[in-house]
């Protein structure tokens, strides 16, 4: 049930940019804001996060509690690295004047891209206290299945940075740069 909450929320998201996307007013659109090059590191950092975090769990069914230690951290800092990374490009809007006021589609862009931002900073807050619990208590039933639930979790927010990149950035007529001064390539 935790995760259906969570895909509503997201597809109403979606289905919000989808309509807004096209409706610029006096803003710029999106392939005047977006370039491919800024989303691919975050993209490589959450999905290499997802693996990490596979691992983490293969780890545990192992039994082998320093590897999972190790990769859960990796996972956590990858996503850490993650948001960081958003947050930066979200400052580089804001610098340039594209504030979510600007118009529908960068409310709708806003909206929907920190909604998943948050969401993974929810999980890194999870992961951390997962963590916690592995070190002080070690692999126990309940540690097991607190994993497994925050694993599922992980999934699906990489998940929905997969859907989030596709219809965002992919689906802009123009994949160049951007025209942000201070945009990463």
């Amino acid at each position: 049930m935790f995760l259906v909450t969570d895909v509503l929320i997201f597809a109403s998201l979606f289905s919000v940019y989808a309509v807004y996307r096209s409706q610029v007013a006096q803003g710029p659109s999106a392939a005047q804001v977006f370039g491919l090059g800024p989303v691919l590191l975050e993209t490589l950092l959450l999905l290499t996060s997802s693996f990490t975090c596979s691992l983490a769990v293969y780890a545990m069914r192992a039994g082998n509690r320093r590897a999972l230690l190790a990769l859960l951290g990796v996972t956590l800092a990858l996503g850490l690295g993650f948001v960081s990374l958003e947050i930066h490009d979200f400052a580089s809007l804001v610098a340039a004047g594209y504030t979510w006021s600007r118009g529908s589609f960068l409310s709708a862009f806003f909206t929907l891209v920190g909604t998943h931002g948050a969401h993974v900073s929810f999980g890194i807050l999870w992961g951390l206290a997962i963590l916690v619990q592995l070190v002080r208590r070690g692999i126990r039933p309940i540690t097991a299945r607190k994993l497994y639930t925050f694993a599922l979790y992980w999934h699906f927010l990489d998940l929905v940075w997969i859907f989030l990149f596709t219809v965002v950035f992919l689906s802009t007529k123009a994949l160049g740069p951007g025209v942000l001064p201070g945009m990463r390539m």
